[in-house]
């Protein structure tokens, strides 16, 4: 089991005592098929979990969506009570139908009923911290989110929510928010091909703001897959440890969720942390996102 104390250095949530190592790790797939259900293998589950903390991770991303419920209650079952510094993460602002679907919950019962979910399921009385999630499945829409922010910032008033994070946003969205309430994360869709977020990341960056991306190896065509694989098999790592440690090099502010349901992806995950990329590979990694912007 790989054992280290600081997953690629740690980073402080503005105006909060919440210092989380920059490697985390994201609890969706230990939903079953579909993030529907449980499960093949509950036990398999909570090893992933309890590897997880033993070896440094004190940040786990999940949402009462999942499932539903199945990752909180596996989360609550592996680790409650759980240990001083764990910063548990959900999101809001989608429900699941009978159907498997996903569908969108951003009115005032539906945010209520959401953080209760939660609540109940992973044994707390008041979240670290919410993401609200907006936009569409992996990209910003633009438009107003103030009805369901000034919402969430009133559970946050209550005692239910202690920090709010946004989720598929906008850098106008974000401006909107901060009118609102604080907001201590941005949840976007990035990676070393995708990199729409750039400039945005950076300003994040300057106001102390964390930014967690989520699908590392989402949305590459196959000639951008083909040469990270290249650069992968020349460092003896796989696609997706570069991609990962492609995306800590990128800024001290982005914070990692890599999800598995594996021990043994896990661990490739948690090594990613351990590396550093040479800069004729970083000159070429960067490439790969400049013919996004071709296409």
């Amino acid at each position: 089991m790989l054992l280290q104390s600081d997953l690629a250095g740690s980073f402080t949530l503005p105006g909060t005592t919440m210092m989380v190592n920059r490697m985390g790790y994201g609890a969706m797939r230990l939903a079953g098929p579909e993030v529907w259900g449980p499960p093949s293998d509950v036990t398999a589950a909570i090893a992933v979990l309890r590897e997880a903390v033993e070896s440094g991770v004190n940040h786990i991303d999940t949402s009462d969506y999942y499932g539903p419920h199945v990752t909180n209650q596996l989360i609550k079952l592996a680790l409650h009570p759980y240990p001083n510094g764990l910063v548990i993460v959900s999101k809001l602002g989608a429900r699941r139908g009978a159907d498997k679907s996903w569908i969108s919950a951003l009115s005032r019962q539906d945010l209520i009923d959401g953080v209760h979910d939660n609540l109940r399921n992973l044994g707390l009385d008041a979240l670290d911290v919410v993401n609200l999630r907006v936009g569409g499945f992996a990209e910003p829409a633009e438009g107003s989110i103030e009805k369901p922010l000034t919402e969430l910032a009133e559970l946050k008033r209550q005692g239910l929510i202690r920090h709010i994070g946004l989720s598929n946003i906008s850098p106008n969205q974000l401006s909107e928010a901060q009118t609102i309430t604080k907001i201590v994360c941005v949840q976007n869709f990035y990676n070393v091909a995708h990199r729409t977020d750039d400039a945005f990341i950076d300003d994040l960056a300057a106001q102390g703001i964390a930014y967690v991306p989520f699908f590392p190896l989402g949305g590459f065509t196959p000639l951008q897959s083909s040469e990270l694989d290249r650069a992968a098999a020349s460092l003896g790592v796989t696609s997706m440890q570069l991609a990962l440690a492609w995306l800590l090099e990128r800024s001290p502010n982005i914070l990692l969720i890599p999800g598995t349901s594996s021990l043994q992806h896990l661990r490739e995950n948690l090594r990613a942390s351990q590396f550093r990329i040479p800069a004729e590979v970083l000159a070429n990694l960067d490439s790969i996102g400049k013919q996004e912007k071709e296409f």
